[in-house]
């Protein structure tokens, strides 16, 4: 072992570049892999926040085709009437929450944006209209107060939940439980703020993740009784009567004649997120709540139903695709370490023919000279995989400053890496010192 740590230091430009391929190698793997880490962990947050064995029900308009095809017959000049829906309606909601025994949770929700003043501070934000229910779907703690009680839900009381945002940006040096702010032409008594959230959830609004720090939450039946109620306002009977929705005031026109012709908003609500008890629930109580919602939407399919867990378990699939694919491509960069190891070592074994026909002369055995070449080729990439994961740990530490990309470090990682880098020595350096071991004392003496 001593001649091998001699021969190294003999050769240390040599020794350095033989270790650089190890040393990028390793440190390759590791920070690749701690990417990748950092990826599932996002993912999985982002699953907490959806809430498990989630179901959303959205509502779809009608397009100007679909009404032209609908209103079309065999016969020429024969119609046939279109079928009407009431949309997504509070009533759904109620229906799916007392019929189907396998619903744990439920919560219909309506958006409307707008400016929130308060203070002479007037910013635009997004208000919910949600129940109790919707904090505990999506895991939100709150901060300080309460959520909404029995009684604001039915009367439709003009309380709310601020989130985190919202309180640092009005209330930074007051305590706001109790206070009001303005939402819209509403003034809002808040009953409760949020904890914040500091999960990324960017590109996840289809999945039924909202940005709850700069969302205010009132009671639905507030939100339908003061703001907004598209099913009404876009009722048969409200537009013959000459009713529209301007800005989120109501206008009243003297002309019955609708003068455009995209499709209107009548859905009451913008969704209903239901939480079945059991995973395995999911299949058959979306089965249920299609054929429920396609009966209560006199036959018209103007809704979607989607799992969102589904959806995020599809990307947490593809980020350890991602994973495998960096860790592959690192270990390539260790494979050309080790053939680089390979290299030198045979160019170092026909450097040293005489030293070997010399050792071999005064009494080495072959096994001698196998140990003494392969604990060099060991040592280099020992030696390198050593300075591969510092250099490693550092490259992630560095990516998660200056890019803001999540980082995790895994010892599983470290250790696989560092296992590889020896074992790569071993391997790429077995056959150079073979060969050395095999060869004649007599003419290594006589090389030049």
């Amino acid at each position: 072992m001593h001649i091998a740590v001699e021969s190294i230091l003999a050769n240390k430009l040599r020794s350095v570049l033989t270790a650089l391929g190890i040393i990028f190698g390793v440190s390759a793997v590791i920070s690749m892999l701690a990417i990748g880490n950092g990826a599932q962990k996002e993912i999985l947050d982002q699953i907490k926040m959806v809430g498990v064995n989630n179901i959303v029900i959205t509502p779809v308009l009608p397009t100007a085709n679909a009404d032209e095809s609908s209103s079309s017959s065999e016969g020429e000049g024969s119609t046939q009437s279109k079928k009407f829906s009431p949309g997504l309606t509070l009533g759904d909601a109620e229906a799916i929450r007392k019929v189907l025994p396998t619903v744990k949770i439920l919560s219909p929700e309506i958006t409307m944006s707008s400016y929130v003043v308060q203070g002479g501070i007037r910013e635009q934000a997004k208000i919910l209209g949600v129940s109790k229910e919707y904090f505990q779907l999506y895991n939100m703690p709150l901060v300080a107060g309460t959520i909404f009680n029995e009684e604001q839900e039915e009367e439709g009381m003009a309380v709310c939940v601020i989130g985190a945002n919202i309180h640092s940006r009005f209330f930074s040096r007051t305590n706001p439980i109790g206070k009001q702010i303005k939402f819209g032409n509403i003034w809002l008594k808040i009953i409760g703020v949020l904890d914040r959230n500091v999960v990324n959830v960017t590109g996840q609004k289809n999945a039924g993740v909202n940005v709850t720090n700069d969302n205010i939450y009132v009671p639905v039946k507030t939100m339908l009784l003061r703001f907004n109620n598209r099913s009404l306002l876009f009722s048969g009977k409200a537009q013959a009567a000459g009713i529209s929705v301007s800005g989120g005031a109501i206008v009243f026109t003297t002309s019955s004649t609708s003068t455009t012709d995209s499709p209107k908003n009548y859905h009451q609500l913008d969704k209903i997120v239901v939480q079945v008890n059991e995973t395995s629930q999911l299949t058959n109580t979306v089965d249920a709540i299609s054929r429920m919602l396609y009966r209560r939407h006199a036959e018209v399919k103007d809704y979607d139903i989607t799992v969102p867990e589904m959806l995020l378990k599809q990307q947490q699939r593809t980020k350890e695709i991602f994973n495998i694919v960096l860790g592959a491509i690192a270990g390539i960069s260790l494979l050309v370490g080790g053939i680089g190891i390979m290299n030198i070592m045979f160019a170092s074994v026909m450097e040293r023919i005489k030293e070997i026909g010399t050792r071999m002369a005064i009494g080495a055995k072959k096994s001698d000279i196998v140990v003494q070449f392969l604990a060099e080729a060991v040592l280099i990439s020992v030696t390198g995989g050593l300075i591969g994961v510092i250099l490693g740990v550092v490259a992630s530490k560095l990516i998660t400053h200056f890019t803001g990309i999540e980082t995790i470090i895994s010892l599983m990682s470290v250790l696989i890496s560092f296992f590889v880098s020896a074992s790569i020595g071993i391997v790429f350096g077995y056959s150079p010192a073979k060969r050395a071991s095999e060869r004649d004392p007599i003419e290594s003496l006589r090389y030049e």
